[in-house]
């Protein structure tokens, strides 16, 4: 089930992030984890659309944000990995929300062959991320 995410909410989405990114994100050290998880829960969410994809018993168990017409995040609890969370929550932003660009972490594989399967090409390259950090970003569009 999808449904808005509210901001009494946070603190979960910020549980499934950090368990979600420690999982797949292992370009990034303990300090970087540290440094962007208070951005997550203090700043980041507030920024974005939030869609939850919740269990039969309605816990956040993967999640979306957009803006103006960008994926800004997408997350899955490792426990829930390979379920087609992220699949119904990309299609269904992508069918509900006029979607159709998303950053990629150069970094991270997986998540790279994800957004290609989703029909999602990448049209350009930066050599760090949003925050000037050495994370290159791939910008893709459908």
């Amino acid at each position: 089930m999808i449904t808005k995410i509210e901001e009494f909410e946070y603190q979960k989405v910020a549980e499934v992030w950090e368990a979600s990114v420690r999982a797949t994100h292992t370009f990034l050290s303990e300090a970087d984890i540290a440094f962007f998880k208070p951005k997550i829960l203090d700043e980041y969410l507030y920024a974005v659309d939030l869609l939850a994809y919740r269990d039969a018993s309605e816990e956040i168990i993967g999640f979306i944000g957009i803006h103006e017409g960008k994926i800004e995040m997408l997350f899955a609890h490792p426990k829930h990995f390979k379920q087609g969370i992220g699949r119904i929550l990309t299609q269904y932003v992508i069918q509900n929300h006029c979607v159709n660009e998303v950053d990629v972490n150069e970094q991270n594989p997986k998540a790279l062959e994800f957004y290609k399967h989703m029909g999602f090409k990448v049209i350009s390259r930066s050599d760090t991320d949003g925050l000037g950090k050495p994370f290159p970003l791939l910008h893709m569009r459908l």
